[in-house]
């Protein structure tokens, strides 16, 4: 179907988000709306009923991801999807994630207005628990769905208050009593996801569309340190068992095993936690998480393999435990995805680019099961995780217009 056959509507779209904004919006203008809270339960209800107002179907899944279809003229088909995530960090923003749910949403509708029948089936997704803020690890709803994690290993985790994800996924299902199942890995003929590039590279060359042609793989790591608590005043250094220093001395062999000329390597240590966190007492326990990134599926081997190594040398008189809860493999997306949307982009006349992706999205385990492709669209100054993440209007809908091009050309492959 010709590029720009159906035509989105940017204001409708505009509101949306501002609609969603409210639901967990903080006093400086983000979001707090970690997985499965109330809020994020409250966002799946809104989007239900305003697919419950169209005659669209909503599914849920096991995992807690949810589906908004609308049928095609042959239901036997695999469905051409888009979607993202509702989740937000607890300082996020307005459009990280929820772009994405919007711009799939919106292509639904637009279709709809234009009373354009699709030989498959049109479904819009929103994964569940991308950002891990609440549960890890992330993107953990569209990792399931895919096979590539275990539901009753994901369930049974629980947050930092004891709080179990399949309680909070019973707790989605109870507010959505008229959703139909949807089995975890039913296929897929083709998604595209899109995002706020997280990045300054659009906004800086001029560009409205970001044809991402694939993401660098990562390996996490939880580092538990322990040693022994005791009296600060009268503990003489030789005797300490000072989780603290060693947990430092490991963070600094780290920086140096990391160590990239050429700034391409990206390493963060994004949690550190020492306990028992009195003035007084030679801390006990240290415990740290390594985010290691790079496009480079060798680096990433060669460097992460050597992490727990580096960690024990520097332990001195503590025992340290390191694991690693996430392992992600660099992709690329396919030619099909990324020329559909270059030839969007250029029917439209929106300005593009090829651009790789430095953050991980569900789209990296939907890569493993469909033909997969993503839509960058710029945010100022390349902002994001932070309640003055900001995206205009007008890119958004461009993105958008690319998201229901795609789609329908998706909707008729054979």
């Amino acid at each position: 179907m010709k590029a720009g056959t159906v035509r989105i509507d940017g204001e409708r779209l505009w509101q949306r988000h501002m609609d969603m904004a409210k639901i967990g919006g903080t006093p400086k203008g983000g979001v707090n709306r970690l997985a499965l809270t109330e809020e994020d339960i409250v966002a799946h209800r809104t989007i239900a009923d305003w697919a419950k107002a169209r005659g669209f179907g909503v599914y849920l899944d096991d995992m807690g991801n949810m589906f908004v279809r609308r049928d095609g003229t042959d239901p036997t088909l695999a469905p051409a999807m888009s979607g993202s995530h509702s989740d937000t960090q607890p300082t996020g923003g307005r459009f990280d994630g929820i772009s994405g749910v919007l711009a799939a949403f919106e292509a639904l509708e637009a279709i709809d207005d234009a009373g354009i029948e699709t030989r498959r089936p049109i479904e819009c997704a929103i994964w569940n628990n991308e950002e891990g803020a609440r549960f890890t690890p992330g993107v953990m709803g569209s990792a399931v769905y895919c096979g590539k994690s275990d539901l009753q290993t994901m369930l049974a985790g629980t947050d930092a208050d004891g709080i179990s994800m399949g309680s909070c996924v019973a707790a989605l299902k109870a507010a959505l009593p008229d959703a139909q199942p949807r089995a975890l890995g039913t296929p897929v003929a083709g998604f595209i996801e899109l995002h706020i590039e997280q990045g300054p590279l659009l906004e800086a060359t001029g560009n409205v569309i970001g044809v991402v042609t694939g993401m660098q793989g990562n390996r996490r790591f939880f580092v538990d340190v322990v040693g022994e608590d005791a009296h600060s005043g009268t503990t003489p250094l030789s005797r300490r068992k000072d989780a603290f220093v060693a947990a430092t001395d490991m963070a600094r062999a780290l920086r140096d095993l990391f160590h990239d000329p050429e700034d391409v390597l990206r390493f963060t240590i994004g949690r550190f936690e020492v306990s028992p966190g009195a003035v007084v007492v030679v801390p006990g326990r240290v415990f740290f998480t390594v985010d290691f990134r790079n496009p480079s599926a060798d680096v990433l081997k060669r460097l992460g393999d050597q992490v727990e190594a580096v960690c024990r040398k520097h332990a001195g008189p503590c025992e340290v435990t390191v694991r690693e809860p996430s392992n992600a493999a660099p992709i690329d997306f396919p030619d099909t995805m990324l020329d559909a949307i270059e030839r969007s982009a250029d029917a439209h006349g929106y300005p593009k680019m090829r651009i790789y992706s430095g953050a991980g999205h569900d789209a990296r385990y939907m890569h493993t099961m469909c033909p997969t492709g993503m839509v960058f669209v710029p945010c100022e100054r390349g902002l994001s995780h932070n309640e003055a993440e900001n995206a205009e209007p007008e890119h958004l809908a461009a993105g958008t217009q690319v998201i229901c091009d795609v789609l329908l050309e998706m909707a008729e492959r054979p």
